[in-house]
């Protein structure tokens, strides 16, 4: 099915709906990704979508994107526990509260003004927080050190520096995927659990998405290069992987 016939299903269920004249209007108004038209489509059909239904029914592997591509079109959703088929605890997502919407946010988020980033580049540079990596600012997104999906968005009045990070979008990417798949996001989310996480606090930490793994990113730059090519041709001739090859030369100098 194309996107305007999508499109046209959504306003037809929509004028047989009760849903307040509000939440009407921002739905027909909000550019929808495919998958935000999905949950909507099944939201008006059926009251409500839940993980399980956006896994089963649609096959998506990772169901709290979808419910993400609609709070970030700028539709509130209301998001409740309950037990799946199989006794697990998933989330069930329905129509929230316009109100849920402050001045400040936009799809949901709140809006982070540029003075804001321009105090975190001042604490950490131009560098990525979780792999170092220099970049131009328009490169580093100031990201929640506990995933916004598990605290919510706070007050701007509260906002403190210490609570965000600079990231750049492949580490953003690793740490979403990494958050969605821990045992945290669909269960308890615990912001307590979130953060001792190294997604957190990689300078600070005592598992990653509840593993007891520790973890080491580095990025070798342009003047570096010629370091991790002698590097690599080492390992090669000893039949190591490179990060196999670092964690034996690191092993050998700490003498453990």
């Amino acid at each position: 099915m194309d996107r305007e016939a999508r499109l046209e299903e959504i306003v037809e269920l929509l004028e047989k709906s009760n849903l307040p004249e509000e939440i009407t209007q921002l739905i027909k108004s909000s550019k929808l990704s495919r998958r935000a038209r999905i949950v909507v489509k099944h939201i008006l059909e059926h009251g409500s979508i839940t993980t399980e239904d956006l896994e089963r029914t649609y096959g998506y592997k990772h169901p709290p994107r979808a419910a993400k591509d609609v709070t970030d079109a700028g539709i509130p959703l209301a998001t409740s526990r309950i037990e799946s088929s199989d006794g697990r605890r998933i989330a069930e997502y329905t129509f929230g509260d316009l109100s849920q919407i402050q001045e400040d946010k936009l799809g949901g988020r709140k809006i982070f003004p540029r003075e804001f980033k321009d105090k975190l580049r001042g604490i950490s540079g131009d560098s990525c927080a979780i792999c170092s990596g220099h970049f131009e600012s328009r490169y580093l997104q100031i990201d929640h050190r506990i995933p916004y999906e598990i605290s919510g968005e706070i007050e701007v009045y509260r906002r403190d520096l210490k609570d965000y990070m600079l990231v750049c979008g492949s580490c953003n990417r690793a740490k979403s995927w990494s958050c969605e798949h821990c045992l945290n996001w669909p269960a308890e989310r615990s912001s307590k659990i979130c953060s001792k996480c190294y997604w957190a606090s990689p300078e600070d930490y005592v598992h990653i998405a509840l593993r007891e793994i520790r973890r080491v990113d580095i990025l070798w730059d342009e003047h570096e290069i010629q370091t991790y090519e002698k590097l690599r041709k080492e390992a090669q001739e000893s039949k190591y992987t490179v990060p196999n090859y670092v964690k034996k030369i690191i092993a050998e100098l700490l003498g453990s």
